[in-house]
């Protein structure tokens, strides 16, 4: 990840910014292995992985604490965000957290919409104190204790560490008993120990960090100073994790929401600012900058649903708002990309339903009978559109599928495996609506949120009629 300091640093101190550097690969040969750093990697092979259901698909954005309006996030198109950055102290403690009220305004607004909160620690010239701390065993066990403390504080639901770099050897061996000791305290109190990792070489990132940690956020940006981040660079480093063993459901791919300038190093601009200078949201190159245009992060988006299990953005400040925001362009690809329902079920999507009181259709986690009464859609409120076969759909939540219980009760969403009392028929209205005619001939209803939702209309009006994606 970038530093604060790095937005504002030209190339003439190149020097200094070396320590304050987010993942510039082409200073990273020390991890390379296997021939030249700087090779052509366009003919690599991409491996190919089963993808993770699509409900379970991770979009992770970073805030720093110094851009990024925390009321202006759009938490219904993520499923995490991170806070950057907390730094340690050389023992083991803790610095006062910068910007400490916007974090806590973004812990309450995240969790509102079911979003969930990791604190980053480190970031590019923010995490030498790792040093010391790694090589001595209480320094260690202070630091994660002093993490559990915080998180417990601050109800935070993880730790990230992005450490820019170890060393390799021992220094590297002694992050794996970090991570050992503070991935064990955070699972034990149900959170989440993730790491932050340049795209390819990553070699101070070894092979038994795979099992304790949650995911890897893969920095895959910064490849060069100008087209710093092409599809290209993510299919390499897909391909690279990917040989490496790295689980597919723990390799989140990372995206820049900034442009970089080829005229100086570490010279940057947010993708707002480059639209604002006018240049195009559907472009990848403006003057002499480089960046992501809503086209490139569209197909990185594919990518990474097939061959990954999420993706993560540095960072939101640098998004726009409206039509160009690339945020957006990533959650239309994964939602199907339209709030127009299609005549033929969008398969292998995720959607969300609002019904007629404005409220949104929860799955309530396959723990009580559905309703229709949530105002912003979390987890438990977006389903997995399936193939059922001759025209019809299953509806899957949290790993649970949809059941019109035959309409004789209220419906659930608690069934592991479908049949037909799971199948529905997808009818779009003339109003551009769905109605879900169950395989008992009848349609589901939202009931207008007063009760739960049922099964058994013989008609459908305005409580049997919900809108797509809103």
């Amino acid at each position: 990840m970038r530093s604060k300091s790095n937005s504002y640093l030209l190339g003439l101190f190149l020097v200094a910014m070396a320590a304050l550097s987010s993942c510039k690969k082409d200073n990273m040969d020390q991890f390379k292995t296997g021939g030249d750093a700087n090779a052509d990697n366009s003919s690599k092979t991409v491996a190919v992985n089963n993808a993770v259901p699509v409900a379970s698909f991770k979009v992770i954005g970073y805030l720093p604490s110094w851009q990024g309006d925390v009321n202006a996030v759009q938490y219904s198109k993520l499923t995490h965000v991170n806070y950057a950055f907390l730094t340690p102290t050389n023992t083991g403690g803790l610095n006062p957290l910068d910007n400490l009220s916007k974090f806590t305004t973004l812990v309450s607004n995240a969790h509102s919409h079911n979003v969930k909160v990791i604190i980053s620690v480190g970031g590019g010239g923010g995490g030498d104190a790792f040093h010391p701390i790694v090589a001595n065993a209480g320094y260690r066990t202070a630091f994660v204790n002093n993490m559990v403390n915080f998180c417990n504080q601050y109800n935070v639901d993880g730790v990230d560490i992005d450490w820019e770099f170890p060393s390799a050897g021992t220094e590297t061996n002694n992050f794996y008993l970090l991570l050992q000791e503070l991935s064990t305290a955070m699972h034990n109190g149900g959170r989440v120990c993730t790491i932050a990792s340049i795209s390819v070489g990553a070699t101070y990132v070894t092979n038994n960090m795979f099992t304790i940690l949650d995911w890897i956020n893969i920095m895959d940006y910064d490849d060069n100073n100008f087209q710093h981040s092409t599809y290209q660079s993510a299919v390499d480093c897909l391909s690279y994790w990917a040989g490496r063993g790295l689980p597919v459901a723990k390799t989140i791919l990372g995206v820049p929401f900034y442009a970089r300038d080829n005229r100086y190093d570490y010279s940057t601009m947010n993708y707002v600012d480059v639209l604002a200078a006018g240049g195009s949201p559907n472009s990848d190159t403006f003057q002499t900058f480089g960046y992501n245009g809503i086209p490139t992060i569209k197909s990185k988006t594919t990518l990474a649903l097939n061959q990954a299990g999420g993706m993560m953005i540095w960072d939101l400040g640098g998004d726009a708002t409206g039509a160009n925001s690339l945020l957006s362009a990533i959650n239309s690809v994964i939602t199907g990309g339209t709030t127009t329902p299609p005549n033929t079920p969008p398969i292998g999507t995720v959607i969300s339903l609002k019904g007629f009181n404005g409220k949104y259709v929860s799955g309530e986690n396959g723990t009580q009978a559905m309703t229709c009464t949530r105002t912003t859609a979390g987890d438990w409120e977006h389903f997995t559109v399936l193939d059922a076969g001759s025209g019809k759909i299953y509806l899957r939540s949290m790993g649970k599928y949809v059941s019109s219980e035959n309409g004789t009760q209220a419906i659930t969403c608690n069934r592991t495996t479908p049949s037909d009392w799971e199948k529905f028929d997808w009818i779009v209205t003339t109003d551009g609506k769905i109605t879900l005619r169950g395989n008992n001939g009848k349609f589901i209803s939202s009931e207008n949120g007063t009760q739960a939702m049922t099964c058994n209309r013989a008609t459908a009006s305005g409580w049997e009629a919900f809108g797509l994606n809103q």
